[in-house]
């Protein structure tokens, strides 16, 4: 026994130290609340840290809170921090939309922040109106392309005023539903303009159109302006696709004037083989006819002048069809 008591006074030592430093920790806390006005108890204070909050951050939301006018409950502030939101966020927040005349409460604050939502930075903009490109330049592209009704590009640029719209920022569309809506509307403005130069003459019309549609409609911001920053004449389009488009006409032309010629060719094929089809059948029809001659002969029907007149005739034939051919070719000659 003599042996454990200098272990036992080292532990009593212990535990008297970390209860002394555990004291100086909440008084420290507590005194800084009480000093500031935003009195918190003690035993508040460990209740908090039994429950896994850092007092600290809760004394410092409610000392800012208190200082700025608003009454903002510690269970709140508690609750808030233990379903994973930023407490000083919310109210430093709260304290800029209470001196911009903003109605924002703190159920409406912390439902925002839980959210995902910059909460300071909708009051920030809400204030102070944000400028957003369009088209975004982080997407690779600067300019949007729309082509008019003469069939001329015009490549536009444009700056829009937003201003986050409280009441709508949970579950709000972000800006960059805003750009895409807006880009859009820019090709139809300009795709329904009856030729480019109208719309370079006045390139007011584009925005005027765009902000009629209530672009902003279902989403966290409200467009206070559109502005056509620029305005580029590109390719002329039009020319580009009827010259395409002769092309491929020439091409069709050129595949059914080949489809023409092949068959033209095959009929004449075609006809060919018919001839000496025929030819065959007049060469087989006249080897029948000394056949019949000679059955003529054997039957009396025919006799040896009948014969010989008709060789004669056959002869005749032949000479007048000679002389009329050398009295065509005759002039062929002289020429």
């Amino acid at each position: 026994m003599p042996n454990l008591l200098p272990i036992v006074w080292l532990l009593v030592v212990v535990v008297l130290l970390f209860l002394f430093g555990t004291f100086l920790y909440f008084f420290k806390v507590w005194i800084r609340a009480v000093a500031a006005g935003a009195y918190v108890g003690i035993f508040n204070l460990v209740g908090m840290k039994l429950r896994g909050i850092r007092p600290v951050i809760i004394v410092d939301a409610r000392i800012m809170a208190m200082k700025a006018g608003l009454q903002v409950e510690t269970n709140d502030l508690e609750a808030h921090y233990l379903a994973g939101g930023n407490v000083n966020k919310v109210i430093r927040a709260l304290i800029a939309a209470d001196k911009a005349g903003i109605p924002l409460t703190f159920q409406k604050a912390c439902a925002i922040d839980l959210a995902g939502r910059d909460i300071e930075e909708a009051v920030r903009t809400s204030v102070n109106p944000r400028v957003i490109d369009c088209p975004s330049p982080d997407k690779g592209k600067i300019t949007i392309d729309a082509v008019a009704m003469d069939g001329i590009q015009l490549m536009a640029r444009a700056r829009v005023t937003i201003r986050a719209n409280i009441e709508r920022l949970v579950g709000g569309a972000t800006d960059e539903t805003i750009i895409a809506r807006v880009g859009e509307g820019i090709v139809t403005s300009i795709g329904s303009a009856e030729t480019y130069k109208k719309v370079l003459e006045n390139p007011d019309m584009i925005s005027q159109r765009v902000l009629e549609k209530g672009l902003d409609a279902g989403t966290a911001y409200e467009i206070l302006s559109i502005d056509i920053a620029d305005v580029d004449v590109g390719k002329n389009i039009g020319a580009e696709l009827q010259q395409h488009q002769a092309q491929a006409d020439l091409q069709i032309a050129k595949a059914k004037a080949e489809e023409r010629r092949a068959m033209a060719v095959a009929q004449e094929q075609e006809m060919k083989a018919r001839t000496q089809e025929m030819r065959a059948k007049v060469v087989e029809a006249e080897a029948e006819v000394p056949r019949a001659m000679a059955e003529a002969f054997r039957s009396g029907n025919l006799g040896i002048m009948d014969y010989y007149r008709m060789k004669n005739i056959q002869s005749d034939t032949s000479m007048r069809d000679s002389i009329a051919g050398s009295d065509k070719k005759s002039p062929k000659a002289e020429g």
